[in-house]
């Protein structure tokens, strides 16, 4: 059964998280767009997290691709938290992690999206 989208857009620290709800397919562009947009080109560190049970198909993978296009076009750094380990394995084989961190947790992200400068997988 699918979960409906839903993405909330809050600021910790210097990073500005979007907590992703629900699954992640071509319906959920809008809602990934709309958070985006209210990111300012200033804030440099984001991070995307998920919910442990998300559902991302192959057209959610364009979905973030396009997003992570963007991030990287304006030179923000991207980390990702709450993916199963399914999830993460996908993310690497599509070369997901060359344009975000995947992290354990929100914790651990915070700190590395502070003090790093570069991508790791």
């Amino acid at each position: 059964m699918e979960m409906q989208n839903e993405i909330k857009v809050e600021r910790r620290e210097d990073v500005t998280l979007f907590d992703v709800s629900g699954d992640v397919n071509r319906f959920s562009e809008p809602f990934f767009k709309d958070a985006y947009a209210q990111v300012d080109f200033q804030e440099k560190k984001i991070l995307l997290k998920f919910h442990e049970k998300a559902y991302i198909n192959s057209e959610g993978l364009k979905v973030l691709i396009q997003l992570l296009a963007e991030t990287n076009k304006n030179q923000q750094q991207v980390g990702i938290v709450g993916l199963s380990e399914h999830f993460k394995k996908i993310f690497r084989m599509v070369g997901i992690t060359k344009f975000a961190n995947i992290f354990g947790s929100v914790k651990e992200a915070m700190e590395g999206l502070s003090g790093s400068a570069g991508h790791s997988g």
